[in-house]
């Protein structure tokens, strides 16, 4: 490899983060200013006028993004949702429609049906998995893009991208793919024929749990005969949904790290989605898995044909005691924090159906109530799997009819004393304890659940 084309993590550290040329700082500087001295009426420094248009921060971390997904032109924007609203708002006009993967983030389908739907623009959700589906909803004259995200959000479905592209062009349609959960480190859409990527780049861009934004990136493709990437400019500038330059900053440093960490929570994901399987597969809590890593999933041979370097940080699983069951294991964790959104360097849980995909509830695509996601964080994964377990636990213990009261203190508080009531015997005091070190697999449960097992012998 020569430095005239260097490798992706190369190109993560360098690209658009040249050091300052004023001082020699490593670290290019956060240029918080609305607007620019001119020299002459018009006569620009550097080209920016007013940080609505172009801000030298933004300017490096679009920079930065492009040159990771091999994009001609990338924007950045104050969320994930400004930047596909913006995007759709490029190329949509009143009578359009929109040909959608049926498994896709909640916030998308809100977009499309509740924000414009009422300015005439129609959608029909299909199984991304389904090319011929694909083409069936295709509307002579009417559908304008194909939309995609891959992975799907929340069941992990894999969409053949080539194939998609293929079925798009040859209907004269654009195709737009959601890269958030795979990111540029795993994945690049544009190689397979995307005419433009979204992303949340909250997610695993940021990687941090402390940035909001998103982003749209362009291949060179035309739109009404000038660059797509010149009609998402003006809409950017135009409606104004840019991101400030400290989240640029933000963005810009996480990307500097992705290939690192992705490839972290890739590793940690596979391990604890081989650990739920193993559950699912002994009847133990556990009813099934959604993660492409494994060579059960039904998409894996193509997961691993588009994907490089793993399969992402997000596992879905369905509890087999139904809505009951994910509620209480959602609530039973301690390492993996109860919360929305994903990507970063700490594991979250989550119950999509009435969290991250409220939408989509009271609708065909509902998400069933006992499905549960993970994002898998870059901690001990040892750890990560005990904490699921002792979860578990706790719901097969109260199935039973023992009252287990989790004690969620976080890594490093102080012990809490809790109490654990087993049905038909006295109450047993016992101490919640934080997951144990990564050599002490689990060989038996912890406290308070060993107390609960030697009050139910048939737990």
């Amino acid at each position: 490899m020569s430095l005239s084309t260097p490798g992706f993590d190369t190109r993560a550290v360098h690209a658009g983060q040249a050091p300052d040329p004023l001082t020699g700082a490593v670290v290019p500087p956060i240029y918080q200013t609305s607007t620019f001295i001119q020299d002459d009426v018009n006569v620009l420094r550097a080209g920016h006028e007013y940080s609505r248009g172009s801000n030298p921060t933004r300017g490096g971390f679009e920079e930065q993004l492009c040159a990771l997904e091999g994009g001609f032109k990338a924007y950045a924007f104050a969320s994930g949702i400004a930047a596909e609203d913006a995007l759709l708002r490029s190329v949509l006009r009143p009578g359009d429609h929109v040909v959608i993967g049926s498994d896709s983030y909640g916030g998308t389908n809100r977009l499309l049906r509740d924000v414009w739907g009422p300015w005439g623009i129609t959608h029909t959700a299909v199984p991304a998995g389904d090319l011929d589906a694909v083409r069936a909803a295709i509307r002579r004259d009417a559908t304008a893009v194909l939309w995609v995200e891959t992975p799907s959000n929340p069941h992990l479905g894999i969409a053949d991208l080539a194939g998609w592209a293929q079925v798009a062009h040859e209907a004269g349609c654009l195709f737009f793919v959601d890269n958030t959960f795979a990111s540029p480190a795993l994945q690049r859409p544009l190689e397979w024929g995307a005419d433009a990527v979204v992303h949340s780049t909250t997610k695993y861009i940021g990687g941090h749990s402390d940035v909001l934004g998103g982003a749209v990136v362009l291949s060179d493709v035309e739109f009404q005969g000038k660059p797509l990437a010149d009609a998402v400019a003006f809409a950017q500038f135009a409606a104004g949904a840019v991101a400030g330059p400290q989240d640029c900053f933000l963005a810009a440093r996480g990307l500097k790290t992705l290939g690192l960490r992705v490839r972290q929570h890739s590793a940690n994901a596979l391990e604890v989605a081989r650990f739920l399987e193993a559950k699912a597969l002994a009847g133990d809590g556990v009813a099934e898995v959604f993660y492409p890593g494994l060579e059960s999933h039904p998409d894996h041979r193509l997961a691993a044909r588009q994907m490089s370097g793993g399969f992402g940080g997000v596992v879905s699983l369905r509890l087999a005691g139904g809505e009951a069951a994910a509620r209480r294991f959602v609530t039973a964790t301690e390492l993996f924090g109860l919360s929305v959104s994903l990507g970063g360097v700490e594991s979250l849980i989550c119950l999509p159906t009435e969290m991250t995909h409220g939408p989509l509830r009271g609708t065909p695509r509902e998400i069933s109530a006992d499905l549960v996601r993970l994002s898998v964080g870059i901690e001990d994964v040892a750890d990560l799997i005990a904490d699921l377990e002792r979860a578990l636990d706790v719901v097969a213990a109260e199935a039973l009819g023992a009252r287990v009261d989790v004690v969620r203190p976080g890594v490093g508080a102080a012990v809490t004393p809790a109490r654990v009531q087993a049905p038909e015997a006295e109450a047993v005091e016992a101490n919640t304890v934080a997951a144990p070190p990564a050599e002490a697999r689990r060989e038996s449960l912890p406290a308070p659940l060993a107390a609960v097992r030697a009050a139910v012998p048939a737990l």
